[in-house]
């Protein structure tokens, strides 16, 4: 058995057999989902908060028609502006509405008083009421009933299907592919940052308690570097592949209970169409939908079994990446303290490639979701985004390239500062320095 695989096995087996990996390997779905329900519930449970609001109208025809809601309360108040901003109590109101005399020309210069920054929902819902509020007093001058135009305004609602007709059973979401798209890029960010993290800690770890002078002996350094990613990788997987045999048992069971729950039977169905070709009225159904709800043929318009691939690959090529370059922070620091100048640089690109798969998602055939998912620093993240859109086959096989030519530049790169760092001590490195380790001949 060679030394790396001898490395990757004790590096497997040590962080396998923790309780902290048997713990969070079974707990965590359940703590990601038990997180999300609680802000979920927390958010669509939140007491309302009731704002009081002076009006200080010029123009006298705004303030009459303004109507409380449940978070907004207005008070009309005939004071000129300049004394009621000078006697406003910020206990008792949240702030003054002034509407100058000219208010329905020009709406720009009404204005909202404030002892502290208003916060987003208080100004969003007076600007709606205000603007309905002269929309519908211009149309009254106009001579266009409202009603009329409410009967204009109509909602359209996309039902989204494939082309071909061999698709047909299925349906697309735009919603729900930006947000399985998102949510893998996700994962990989935080899955990539996690585990090299521990590669670093694990190299600083045998450094600082001087084992690693031990092993050196009967390993070479770029042995020792390689079985630690390795092994670090296999556990990340192992535990992401717990996770999704836990994530589908129990999105199954839940979809298997409330299907049941708003579902007829198959018999029933079949009474319901003897019903019908009988002549017998019966409620309007559709069998399709009552047999697979909308959600569920949504999801049937994704292939899980390449992107599940495409996921393995990505966090494998991007953990396989930047763990070399955290390994190389570990070997040339002495100290957890030491280690803050040197992950800053190394983390931003994954700082970067987060920020821009939330543009990504809206656009992902844009040049900006191209280009970043091709650069291998960035493409695990961003490329993830893009997979649930289909892109085209070439930009996968280039950003796939592109990935595994990164990975072997960084570990060349990584070794090489790798091997003299690991053997130094009781020296702060800086870059200038780590940059002549490149060219050290051994």
């Amino acid at each position: 058995m060679s030394n790396i695989t001898l490395i990757i096995q004790r590096e497997f087996l040590t962080r396998v057999k923790k309780k902290s990996f048997i713990i969070m390997s079974i707990l965590g779905p359940l703590l990601i989902g038990g997180v999300m329900a609680l802000i979920i519930y927390l958010a669509l449970n939140q007491g309302e908060v009731i704002s009081k609001i002076k009006v200080v109208d010029e123009s006298g025809v705004i303030v009459s028609k303004l109507s409380d809601s449940k978070s907004i309360l207005y008070e009309r108040d005939t004071m000129p502006i300049a004394i009621s901003r000078e006697i406003f109590n910020g206990d008792e109101y949240y702030g003054i509405l002034f509407i100058p005399a000219d208010g329905l020309r020009k709406p720009e210069g009404i204005t909202l008083f404030t002892e502290k920054q208003p916060n987003v929902t208080v100004v969003t819902a007076i600007e709606s009421s205000v603007q309905k509020l002269i929309e519908d007093i211009k149309l009254n001058a106009a001579g266009i009933r409202k009603e009329v135009l409410d009967s204009i305004k109509t909602k359209v609602s996309l039902i989204q299907k494939p082309v071909s007709a061999s698709g047909e059973d299925k349906q697309f979401s735009a919603d729900l592919t930006a947000g399985i798209g998102f949510a893998g890029g996700l994962l990989i960010y935080l899955f990539v940052f996690m585990y090299g993290v521990q590669v670093m800690r694990g190299v600083m770890e045998e450094k600082t308690n001087r084992i690693v002078e031990v092993i050196i002996s009967s390993v070479k350094p770029y042995q020792l570097m390689m079985g630690k990613i390795v092994g670090v990788a296999l556990v990340g997987l192992t535990q992401f592949l717990i996770w999704v045999v836990l994530t589908i048992a129990v999105t199954t069971a839940v979809s298997s209970f409330m299907v049941g729950k708003k579902s007829f039977s198959s018999e029933q169905i079949g009474q319901l169409q003897q019903y019908q070709n009988k002549g017998v009225n019966t409620p309007a159904f559709d069998t399709d939908t009552i047999q697979q709800p909308g959600f569920l043929k949504s999801l049937s318009g994704f292939n899980f079994t390449r992107l599940l691939f495409m996921f393995a690959f990505y966090f494998i090529g991007g953990y396989l990446l930047y763990s070399a370059l955290f390994a190389a922070i570990g070997a040339a620091v002495d100290s957890e303290t030491d280690t803050q100048q040197f992950i800053l640089p190394v983390s931003l690109p994954l700082i970067i490639a987060y920020i821009v798969s939330t543009i990504v998602m809206t656009n992902p055939e844009s040049k900006l979701g191209y280009w970043f998912s091709i650069i291998p620093f960035t493409s695990p993240v961003v490329m993830m985004v893009r997979m649930p859109f289909d892109p085209p086959v070439t930009d996968i096989i280039i950003s796939m390239i592109a990935l595994i030519a990164g990975f072997v530049f960084t570990t060349w790169f990584a070794s090489k500062i790798y091997r003299t760092g690991i053997l130094m001590y009781g020296k702060k490195p800086t870059f200038r320095e780590m940059g002549k380790w490149l060219f050290y001949k051994r």
